[in-house]
């Protein structure tokens, strides 16, 4: 485990191998740091590019330092306001053997304020010892021996013994260089770049830049520096079980290298992401600044989705920045190939850079490429007007129905056998599609116009070979409505409420949706199967749709939004990742907001 330091916000939070980048006019990507770090030559000019003393400039470069500041006394964070200092801890965490780093808090107002999440760690832990016994990694997460999640491990006050690796400089031992007032100062890096270790978690970084005459190797002037807040453990993700429905023994962790890899077998994940454009601290007013930042949050993504070890991947709200220079790229690592299909631009007048698109990924030892559609609504909305509008009306048509939406279509050829089948010679196609029906939800009438027009593009794929499909994505439709309905039973029925929302009468006559896909819910298998656990998971299924009770949470909604359907005559469901308690996740969104000063 690697901490990740963002020091636009002065935090430093435990991520898996993210390094910070120091300039001396600042620290790239995250902020620009002032004066504090811009160290001036002797000319009293100011660089934000890195001099190296292998390539000095005007007979100077620049030499880094890096600090890990340890006090005499022993430092609890606040589990609220990490970086704080705690000055009292819940005991009745302690009794319920809750994570220990949980439990602490900096002020008694601070723990009155927070009490309303803060007891559903208590129920939630007597929910898991009630309901199996077991849940209890389920819930709080796993905390490995790297003291990732282990509070204890920054409170020792020594330095650590082993060798630390500061970015491509050499390995070294930390070494005690100033003491001052109770505390010690642990030299830990000598470049611009540090990936903090579980070490740092509780203490305060220093980073020190200073400008070197290249000769006498003496410092010019005075150096300049910048102190962070305290280093916080990262969110250890929960781990997600695979939970048999066809009957076979197949129990298994995603966490581990135990990916259903069978013969004929295959995993797929549909994500939305989240686009960072859409991260707004006004739409997440709940969220603290730098848990909505990208650079913190991509770690997280990356480790959880290469976590699931799926073969497919569909992810929704990509950008195309972060595509090109983060997912392709570190996805490309693990194996997987990337295709991208980037929203349209006729709405949106921002960075053409961070419009989002839908991403498919798949492994490279598991499928090969063939083919590839795109499908742009707009084009179709276009083609809509031509045939089916009044002049008249076709300005207003196109306003209605142009929202830039995309879906990514993608043809693969499996390399693994399909054993049984009865031309065992035959390719094994499968045909994949990915959207992002993101439609105000008063255009009934586009979303389910959109849907539609998927699913006969799809219809054509299908008449032209015998594949079998997947469709994944986030439809931003609840069970029950139109959309879904159109998706899960082949049909709307005529007297549905949703149809009444059409001013352009595009859904007319309502016969004509339909569809002849044999497509079924992914996670309808839990009420059809049988095998191990599938009683639990039912009871977070609503049963008069066969859909799970939510994939979306927020302050405002909690519901399902997002689906993976499949022929149902070419493929069959296996395992799926188990459901969270919507019980339990409905009062954590409930929770009592911080005051704006406190977040």
């Amino acid at each position: 485990m690697s901490p990740w330091l963002d020091l636009k916000s002065s935090r430093v939070c435990l991520i898996e191998k993210k390094r910070i980048i120091a300039k001396a006019g600042g620290f790239s990507n995250h902020v620009n740091g002032g004066s504090a770090c811009n160290p001036p030559w002797p000319d009293k000019t100011v660089t934000t590019d890195d001099v190296p003393e292998s390539a000095p400039l005007d007979s100077h470069f620049l030499r880094y330092k890096w600090y890990r500041i340890q006090s005499d006394k022993k430092v609890a964070v606040c589990s609220v306001h990490p970086s704080e200092q705690a000055t009292l801890q819940c005991l009745g965490c302690v009794k319920a053997k809750i994570p220990v780093a949980k439990s602490y808090h900096c002020s008694p107002k601070c723990f009155s304020d927070a009490w309303q999440h803060h007891r559903v760690l208590h129920e939630r832990a007597a929910s898991a010892v009630n309901e199996n016994g077991n849940e209890e990694e389920e819930i709080f997460g796993r905390f490995n021996s790297s003291g990732s999640g282990v509070i204890n491990a920054s409170l020792t006050g020594s330095a650590s013994s082993t060798s630390l690796t500061n970015g491509s400089t050499p390995l070294y031992p930390a070494a005690v260089t100033q003491r001052s007032g109770g505390e010690t100062w642990f030299e830990v890096g000598r470049s611009k770049t540090y990936t903090p270790t579980a070490d740092d978690i509780g203490h305060v970084l220093k980073f020190e830049c200073v400008v070197v005459d290249a000769e006498t190797k003496l410092p010019v002037g005075h150096p300049s520096t910048l102190l962070t807040s305290r280093v916080i453990p990262a969110p250890s993700p929960s781990p997600r079980c695979l939970i048999p429905v066809s009957g076979s023994d197949m129990l298994g962790n995603l966490h581990s290298d135990g990916r259903i890899s069978s013969s004929g077998s295959f995993t797929v994940l549909s994500y939305n992401i989240l686009s960072d454009s859409y991260a707004s601290s006004e739409l997440y007013s709940y969220c603290p600044s730098w848990a909505l930042s990208w650079p913190y949050r991509r770690q997280n993504l990356l480790r959880e989705i290469v976590g699931y070890r799926a073969d497919i991947v569909c992810l929704q709200e990509v950008q195309n920045d972060h595509f090109e220079e983060f997912f392709a790229p570190e996805l490309d690592k693990h194996g997987y190939q990337a295709l991208y299909k980037r929203k349209t631009n006729e709405v949106y007048s921002g960075n053409i850079h961070t419009i989002d698109g839908c991403a498919t990924f798949f492994r490279r030892d598991r499928f090969s490429h063939v083919k590839k559609y795109e499908v742009e609504f707009n084009k179709a909305a276009q083609s809509l007007t031509e045939v089916a509008v009044q002049t008249t009306q076709k300005k207003a048509a196109l306003n209605r129905l142009v929202k830039d939406n995309v879906a990514l279509i993608v043809v693969l050829e499996a390399k693994f056998s399909n054993q049984g089948a009865e031309n065992p010679g035959k390719r094994q196609l499968l045909c994949v599609a990915n959207t992002h029906v993101n439609v105000p939800q008063e255009l009934k009438d586009v979303k389910i116009w959109q849907v539609h027009t998927l699913l006969k593009g799809l219809e054509k794929i299908a008449a032209s070979a015998d594949i079998p499909m997947l469709v994944c994505g986030d439809f931003n439709s609840v069970p029950g409505s139109a959309p879904h309905s159109l998706l899960a039973m082949g049909k709307v029925d005529p007297m549905h409420t949703d149809l009444l929302v059409d001013p352009l009468a595009i859904l007319r006559p309502h016969s004509k949706l339909t569809h002849q896909l044999p497509l079924v819910s992914a996670y309808s298998s839990f009420l059809r199967g049988v095998g191990l656990g599938l009683e639990q998971q039912r009871r977070r299924m609503d049963p008069a749709t066969n859909e799970p009770l939510f994939t979306n949470c927020t302050r405002d909604f909690i519901g399902t939004l997002d689906y993976i359907f499949y022929t149902a005559d070419s493929l069959t469901g296996k395992t799926l990742m188990l459901l969270r308690c919507w019980k339990m996740t409905k009062k954590m969104a409930e929770r009592k907001p911080m005051d704006t000063d406190e977040r």
